[in-house]
């Protein structure tokens, strides 16, 4: 699956300096032109520093074992990563891709949804052990293939020590995400969780 960046008119930068507070470009020239978020130059420069975070975030993301795509490469403003979903055939015998459904769409049984929340938990810890709050993360931002849960859409991973937002976008993705969970019936903590991701970040 290809996702390409073009300029910050696109939805997901829609609270960039939240996100990318604390994060360092290699060229002041560049960074000047991030600056400008006037000019064509700092829109393409922008594009290109949100795809080089989420390409270096899923990357080492996979690495650590979260539940990520596998992220294949990187070319300028466009990631291409692993296809989540499957090969279904129609009622005609034509084969269809079909991508994994969203999260908040499923209605998990009972241990379905302590597995996913085990899978969830697990992707955030790792994200935490390196460094890592998601930023966005909701049900929204998850697929669920089968009995797999995989953690999407990292471009605006926030570092939790360089940031100064850091522990309020962590905790905003602690409490929306466990919203969803005990919607569905799970006993779950926000601040339990938030406390313990931030102890594994330090």
């Amino acid at each position: 699956m290809a996702k390409r960046y073009r300029s910050l008119d696109h939805g997901q930068f829609h609270r960039g300096t939240e996100y990318t507070e604390g994060r360092r470009v290699r060229r002041t020239r560049d960074q000047r032109a991030m600056e400008d978020r006037k000019s064509a130059w700092g829109r393409a420069v922008s594009a290109t520093q949100w795809a080089d975070a989420e390409f270096v975030a899923l990357r080492d993301a996979w690495s650590a074992g979260a539940p990520v795509p596998y992220p294949v490469q990187i070319d300028g403003t466009e990631v291409l990563m692993e296809f989540v979903g499957t090969e279904e055939v129609d009622d005609e015998g034509r084969t269809q891709i079909v991508a994994a459904p969203r999260l908040a769409r499923e209605r998990p049984s009972d241990d379905l949804l302590e597995s996913y929340w085990d899978q969830l938990t697990h992707g955030m810890s790792v994200l935490a052990r390196l460094g890592f709050a998601h930023g966005d993360l909701s049900p929204y931002n998850i697929l669920a293939h089968g009995e797999r849960l995989v953690i999407i859409d990292l471009p605006q991973v926030v570092d939790l020590v360089a940031n100064p937002f850091a522990s309020e976008v962590l905790l905003r993705d602690c409490r929306t995400v466990c919203a969803w969970f005990t919607a569905r019936g799970l006993d779950v903590d926000p601040d339990a969780l938030f406390a313990d991701l931030l102890a594994q970040a330090l």
